[in-house]
C-alpha cells in the first residue's frame, strides 16, 4: 500500500512557524488550501476548528506577511515500519 503525505506550513518572519499541518487525505488537503487561498484573496482571518482537537486562528495582517509552503511526500507502509523500528531502537 502506497500513500502520499501532504504538508502545509505557514511561516512568519516575526513569529516563526504559525502552522505546520500534515494531511493523509488529498481532498482534505485541497479544501484546506482553498480555505487559505480564500482568506488571502478576501483579506479575512484564517480561522478553523475541526470540532474536537484542532483550532487555528491567524489574523490576516500576519497571514499576508507569511510564507505559505506546501509539499507532498511519497511513502509506503514499509517506510513506516522502518521509521518505527528506528524510533524503538533509540529508546
Amino acid at each position: 500500500m502506497n500513500n502520499n503525505k501532504y504538508t502545509i506550513k505557514v511561516e512568519n518572519e516575526k513569529f516563526g512557524i504559525l502552522l505546520n499541518e500534515t494531511f493523509m487525505d488529498p481532498t482534505q488537503f485541497k479544501l484546506f488550501l482553498k480555505m487559505v487561498n480564500g482568506c488571502l484573496s478576501l483579506q479575512n482571518d484564517l480561522t478553523f476548528f475541526n470540532g474536537t482537537d484542532f483550532l487555528v486562528n491567524i489574523p490576516y495582517r500576519f497571514l499576508k506577511d507569511s510564507i505559505v509552503l506546501t509539499s507532498t511526500e511519497y511513502f509506503s507502509v514499509s517506510d513506516m515500519i522502518v521509521t518505527k523500528s528506528k524510533m524503538e531502537q533509540q529508546v
